[in-house]
């Protein structure tokens, strides 16, 4: 037996910060392999084989909310934060602040006769930049044997483990198992992940539209100004059948033949069919007649 538990605290992986122990389970403690410092995750990965996000890459977690055994049940999402930027071959697939997600496996609350809880979490995934998932699993190596029920008893010293057939699983002799929000540790990438390059890539900045600048077109070379007038003013007048203003206004036209109507309700339309020449000078005045 006690071989078997300093098997169990070699891989102790999860700094849990404090959380309430007595203190024989703590001389207990104190008596196995002191647990390991925080691993040291690298910021950025290179692989032979592309683009890809290669099996047993480590991320480094922590908790987001407090997770007890006597609370939680079978089921539940546990959420964690993603403490740095993961980058494969030099380009970003994981952001500091991301999110991976876990799930509740089996949940038991202390009970009488000093029968301590029980706590497992099974890792899930973590989310990528392109919006993937990468399936994580709690030990480096691979998804091992049946361990859980052979070892319990084993573990119950050491109070925080890792082992294959569970991801992480917590056991405390007479006392509820908790995680503390902001407890941290590292997880690994279950299998190898062969990613989109183009979803990674930042898009093309482009130029911000300029604002269109009104402006009136300056009258052509050969455009001839016609001066418009009617009795009575305040009539319509059309260009070609284009509406271009009332009278009395000038009109630029362009050179050849057009059609110059003018229209004012209650009165018959007047109408001229011109040649416009370039540089020529033309004054009309349109004399409207009732119509009956």
């Amino acid at each position: 037996m006690k071989r078997a538990i300093v098997t169990f605290a070699a891989i102790i992986s999860l700094c849990v910060g404090s959380f309430a122990a007595d203190e024989q389970s703590k001389a207990s403690q104190e008596k196995q392999t002191a647990s390991p410092s925080a691993e040291q995750v690298p910021t950025n990965v290179t692989s032979a084989k592309g683009f890809v996000l290669e099996d047993a890459t480590p991320i480094r977690l922590r908790f987001n909310r407090t997770v007890s055994s006597a609370d939680a049940h079978v089921g539940d999402t546990v959420d964690f934060e993603v403490l740095q930027d993961l980058s494969v071959n030099g380009t970003l697939v994981i952001s500091k602040g991301g999110l991976a997600f876990g799930t509740v496996t089996e949940a038991q609350p202390k009970r009488r006769m000093a029968r301590g809880g029980k706590l497992e979490i099974n890792i899930d995934y973590v989310k990528l930049l392109d919006s993937e998932k990468a399936a994580l699993r709690a030990v480096r190596g691979g998804s091992g044997g049946g361990h859980t029920g052979a070892m319990t008893a084993g573990i119950v010293a050491t109070g925080l483990v890792f082992f294959p057939a569970a991801p992480f699983f917590l056991f405390m002799h007479g006392k509820d198992i908790t995680m503390p929000k902001g407890a941290e540790f590292t997880a690994y990438v279950n299998g190898d992940v062969k990613m989109d390059f183009a979803k990674f890539q930042a898009p093309t900045p482009t130029a911000p539209a300029q604002p269109a600048v009104a402006t009136t077109a300056a009258p052509s070379a050969a455009a001839t100004t016609v001066h418009l007038e009617s009795t009575p003013i305040g009539a319509d007048i059309l260009l070609d059948g284009s509406f271009v203003g009332n009278t009395p206004s000038d009109i630029e036209v362009s050179e050849g033949d057009h059609t110059i109507t003018v229209k004012k309700t209650g009165f018959k339309d007047w109408e001229r069919k011109m040649k416009i020449t370039a540089g020529s000078n033309v004054h009309l005045n349109a004399e409207l007649e009732k119509a009956e």
